[in-house]
């Protein structure tokens, strides 16, 4: 559990590096595919031959986790206000109960209730009022966290049949991302707008080495460590946390009130999934 506050700390400052000094600055697509072949080039001393099967299978999940999930979130920003966004990332926690139910093929008593809470703190933290037109931006952050969550429990699940170094198998997970992250740039990115300052150089490597390589390779290690109730909370501890960070580095806007409501949910439904009898 140590691991997810760690990496959790580290995503939070992550969102603000982005939207302070890459969003409407850098072309998207662009800014997506150097984190993933950044991530890349520090795996590639670890990459080795192995069942094509599960080489396969590991790309599979990095092209969803990682890949497809940054081309539905990206394009999510079309249509929705910043904290509507934020709003809707909110369900995850219920994606991977979901997810996590049908791996397991099975539904435990008060495995739902975990992710359930921590959705009701977030909302209670990100509430805001909602544009008339919104759906569409609505749908599309839901197949991001669709396929966030998948992908997190997938590789749980394959982490239960597999005795290879993760460091191994995050080459070919990166792999898979790069791959479809490049197609999108190829077909979809803006060429006029590609990094050009040292600060925006700086963050897109510590995006690319430290959060995206070492943090999901951190992530997802941690989430096999964890129960399934206890994973879905965490990946709501990020609002809040992001939230600090903004205000105390950035100078950024709270309503204290419901922030500390908010983060008391969560932190319930964190106790509440360590309390659970069945793990998944």
């Amino acid at each position: 559990m140590a691991l997810l506050w760690l990496i959790t700390l580290l995503w939070a400052f992550s969102f603000s590096l982005i939207g302070e000094y890459l969003a409407g600055q850098v072309d998207a697509y662009v800014a997506v595919t150097s984190r993933m072949a950044l991530a890349l080039l520090i795996f590639l001393p670890f990459w080795r031959r192995i069942n094509w099967r599960l080489a396969v299978t590991l790309m599979l999940i990095g092209a969803v986790e990682i890949g497809i999930m940054y081309l539905f979130l990206y394009q999510s920003y079309q249509y929705l206000k910043v904290p509507e966004l934020l709003l809707f990332t909110i369900f995850t926690p219920i994606y991977i109960s979901l997810f996590s139910d049908i791996f397991a093929r099975r539904l435990p008593k008060h495995f739902w209730a975990p992710a359930l809470l921590a959705v009701a703190g977030a909302a209670v933290i990100r509430w805001t009022d909602l544009s008339n037109d919104y759906w569409r931006g609505f749908l599309l952050i839901q197949a991001a966290n669709a396929c966030f969550a998948f992908g997190q429990v997938w590789y749980r699940h394959l982490n239960q049949n597999i005795n290879i170094p993760h460091k191994t198998r995050f080459a070919w997970f990166f792999f898979g991302a790069l791959c479809i992250t490049l197609l999108a740039t190829t077909m979809l990115g803006d060429t006029n707008k590609l990094p050009s300052t040292p600060t925006q150089f700086s963050v897109l490597l510590w995006l690319g080495i430290v959060a995206s390589g070492l943090g999901y390779l951190g992530w997802s290690y941690g989430s096999t460590k964890v129960s399934a109730q206890q994973l879905a909370v965490m990946n709501n501890m990020l609002i809040p946390a992001g939230i600090l960070v903004n205000v105390v580095i950035w100078q950024g806007q709270a309503d204290w009130g419901r922030l500390a409501i908010g983060s008391l949910f969560i932190l319930a439904a964190l106790t509440l999934s360590r309390k659970a009898v069945h793990q998944s």
